[in-house]
């Protein structure tokens, strides 16, 4: 087996996590994945919550942001069906990001009842800011693993969501567009 090869970093590498024997491990939970996927999703989202305190926003203005940044024109409904949230969750949220200017509603192109959610150049300036907050963290856990980890990561996470969404998700994340600076920036 192919040892893992490490750059030469600053950075300690990462402690060990215990090991668990083979007959033990499938009959007690799996804490050590439960709580290192709490803890790395604190982390990264930790990054984000910084920058968007200072807005005043939060996780759910950031999710938002994200998606309509990456999919402008999206529709308030496809925007529920990723998000699985409520209505009136999402409109609490809308209304913020809409009323400071990083969000816009226009009436649908062909169906003037639908609504199309776009994000302003502030709105791009901030997902994007956010996004290379997140890369960052990225770049430098990838810099401590193996070539492949990359594509590894990719699909460990996507075996992590139901199997019915798969397929739907993987379509979703390749087809976003890549987000560039507008204007000013923030």
């Amino acid at each position: 087996m192919e040892s893992v090869s490490r750059r030469k970093s600053a950075e300690p590498s990462p402690p060990p996590v215990a090991r668990v024997a083979p007959a033990q491990a499938e009959a007690e939970p799996m804490f050590d994945l439960i709580e290192l996927l709490f803890f790395a999703y604190r982390d990264f989202v930790g990054d984000a919550d910084r920058l968007l305190e200072s807005y005043g926003f939060g996780r759910a203005h950031h999710r938002v942001l994200h998606f309509v940044s990456r999919r402008p024109g999206l529709t308030i409904a496809e925007l529920l069906d990723i998000l699985k949230i409520t209505k009136q969750s999402l409109n609490r949220v809308l209304k913020e990001l809409r009323d400071k200017g990083f969000v816009e509603v226009r009436a649908g192109v062909i169906d003037r009842r639908q609504r199309q959610l776009y994000p302003t150049k502030t709105g791009i300036n901030l997902a994007l800011s956010i996004a290379k907050l997140q890369t960052q963290r990225f770049r430098r856990v990838f810099g401590h693993l193996q070539k492949n980890a990359r594509p590894d990561a990719i699909a460990f996470l996507l075996a992590m969501i139901d199997p019915r969404e798969q397929e739907k998700v993987a379509t979703l994340v390749a087809s976003g567009a890549r987000l560039k600076p507008l204007g000013r920036e923030l």
